[in-house]
């Protein structure tokens, strides 16, 4: 049979669609619910050759991923900056023209890319406690920064608005805290989770935050199986950059990379070098011989991530052996 490509657009409340067969191409726009979302799918339930892309919009694919995992189709999901780099110079754009390109890249370069696999539920919410741990994370980092602002000016500002942003902060500070205790919760009821998340945080520097943010990039280490691609998406591999003989500069990690889990990693990688362990002897030895701070931390991102691999591989525990570096 001649394969049918489907490129989604998707928004909050309508999907845009380009559907591909034949060289014909055609385009319809349904809600964003799972009950259009099943009827318009139903048609192409028994064609084996049907092939599903879209873009990663966060929470709003999750009516799609609900639907779609419960049927046979090949579906891709595309990271939208790997889709912008292959289009080229664009002029204008809108929701129509969006499913179309999606629709164009997909049947272009599907061979060439991992289909997608759905979540399991816990690793869902997982996820999504994770994003709302992050974010009010991001509001208290942004009070913090306020409340030092209106200190220094405290002869010029109101003493009720500080009270109201301390008593913000520790609001903030106790609903961080119920989010963690409800992830810990969902890892301990899932055996196979919860001995990853364990056996994780026996490498120095890994604390609960780190653990379990990884068992969500990796949806339990069935996805990114390798601390090589993992170190790469986390942007800790430097990378370098010649051409020919008169254009060199010195390696550099890329600014393509999940900017969260890099910040995490790179608090581990502080939070090892202030414990007895390898790694800090390691960071202590690498300075003392001129190199780098920076990138000497970057190094340590590194090896906590082949740890990390290493342990889920063979089904192990960290060893903390100073002797080794």
């Amino acid at each position: 049979m001649e394969k049918v490509f489907i490129g989604i657009d998707i928004s909050k409340s309508t999907l845009d669609i380009c559907i591909r067969k034949n060289a014909v191409t055609e385009h319809c726009q349904i809600n964003n619910s799972s009950k259009d979302i099943k009827r318009f799918l139903k048609r192409y339930a028994d064609n084996a050759d049907t092939i599903v892309a879209m873009e990663n919009t966060g929470r709003y694919n999750f009516e799609l991923y609900e639907v779609l995992s419960r049927m046979k189709l090949l579906v891709y999901v595309i990271n939208p900056l790997h889709l912008k780099k292959s289009i080229g110079l664009l002029r204008g754009k809108n929701d129509k023209i969006d499913s179309q390109r999606i629709c164009l890249f997909i049947e272009k370069n599907y061979m060439d890319l991992a289909p997608w696999v759905c979540k399991s539920p816990d690793i869902q919410k997982l996820s999504l406690l994770n994003a709302e741990r992050r974010h009010r994370v991001k509001i208290r980092s942004g009070l913090s920064r306020q409340m030092k602002d209106l200190e220094f000016l405290k002869h010029h500002t109101d003493q009720d608005i500080l009270k109201l942003n301390q008593e913000m902060i520790l609001l903030i500070d106790k609903q961080i805290k119920s989010i963690e205790k409800k992830i810990v919760e969902i890892i301990e009821c899932n055996e196979i989770l919860k001995d990853q998340y364990e056996r994780i945080q026996t490498i120095p520097g890994v604390g609960k935050v780190l653990a379990s943010l990884l068992l969500v990039k990796t949806n339990g280490f069935t996805e990114i199986q390798s601390a090589r691609k993992m170190a790469c998406y986390s942007g800790v591999v430097p990378f370098e950059h010649r051409s020919g003989s008169s254009i060199y500069y010195k390696p550099r990690v890329s600014t393509m990379a999940d900017k969260d889990l890099k910040k995490i990693l790179h608090l581990a990688a502080l939070s090892s070098i202030r414990l007895k362990n390898d790694l800090a002897v390691y960071y202590q030895r690498k300075v003392l011989e001129g190199k780098n701070k920076m990138s000497v931390l970057n190094a340590i991102r590194n090896k906590i991530i082949h740890r990390v691999y290493a342990i889920i591989k063979n089904n192990s525990v960290y060893e903390n052996r100073l002797h080794m570096s």
